[in-house]
């Protein structure tokens, strides 16, 4: 397995550790790189993530036989279009959005008979810090990555997804793209909304400043996802938001029975709320393939 020319849509973290990755492994010659600003792909070229800085969609596309979009989700149906008639029949076509069933639909509006392609992928790895300059060849190494096939996906097209994934040592599920929204919603994308809002609250009072000169281990632990890329999570959110809303409402429950539970004064309550969640949590194990607890999620 060795492509000719890997095309680039989106040089930062997540593409470019991509990029790095296939190149370590030996298992692509040409790198072309697009990305929307010049001095990102200018800085692409010097750091040898990519070969070539491309300055559209079409131009990086042409001629490559693998092509990953790596791009807010929110820019995805605008590079669906603007690669369409330059991708190759052959062509495998992977993205590492956070979410999937908007992505989907975005294929389905723009990618016409190319849909064929396409092997919708997210994996599960990123860091607190975005762009090009962090990008790394193990990103991906002992992470989890979730494909969610369409039903025009071939048998060839998605065994070879999978084939990519694996050579660079992610460990590869597939799952629905309905299911896996449901999923991220509840363990991704719901604690990174909490994580924002309790540091907008802090940081909301007279005394926050006081408050976080006396913040320990417990809210840096806590704290640690909200100083994830803004826009990106902006994306995720907005894209996922009947399912966050879900999980909001969950989350809503819950709080509502500690608030009354102390409001009352039932400690013994207090106490039963606090074990069920300590034993949930203790019982839990960080399986093989999932992120490092010292990077967030995207």
């Amino acid at each position: 397995m060795k492509f000719q020319r890997l095309a680039l849509i989106g040089c930062g973290l997540m593409g470019g550790s991509f990029a790095l990755a296939l190149r370590e492994a030996g298992l692509v010659q040409t790198i072309a790189g697009f990305s929307a600003s010049e001095k990102t792909r200018q800085r692409a070229i010097e750091l040898q993530v990519i070969d070539q800085a491309c300055t559209s969609v079409a131009e990086a596309v042409q001629d490559a036989d693998l092509v990953l979009l790596a791009v807010p989700v929110g820019a995805m149906q605008t590079s669906f279009a603007a690669m369409r008639d330059a991708l190759q029949p052959g062509s495998l076509l992977m993205d590492v959005g956070s979410t999937k069933c908007d992505v989907i639909e975005a294929a389905k509006a723009t990618l016409g008979q190319r849909l064929r392609c396409f092997v919708p992928a997210h994996p599960i790895a990123g860091k607190e810090v975005a762009g090009i300059e962090h990008a790394e060849s193990t990103l991906y190494a002992d992470r989890r990555t979730i494909l969610t096939p369409l039903p025009q996906t071939g048998i060839h097209k998605m065994q070879l997804a999978h084939d990519v994934w694996t050579a660079i040592g992610s460990h590869v599920s597939n799952m629905t793209p309905e299911a896996h929204d449901a999923t991220f919603a509840a363990v991704s994308h719901l604690p990174h909304l909490l994580a924002f809002a309790a540091v907008n609250a802090l940081s909301a009072q007279p005394q926050a400043a006081t408050f976080l000169d006396m913040a320990g281990p417990g809210f840096r632990d806590f704290s640690r996802i909200a100083a994830s890329d803004p826009a990106v999570w902006r994306d995720i959110l907005s894209a996922n938001k009947t399912e966050v809303l879900a999980q909001m409402a969950h989350f809503r429950t819950a709080l509502a029975q500690f608030e009354a539970t102390l409001r009352e004064g039932d400690d013994a309550a207090l106490q039963k709320l606090i074990e069920h969640a300590s034993e949930v949590r203790s019982n839990w194990t960080l399986q093989a393939g999932q992120a490092c607890p010292t990077a967030p999620e995207n």
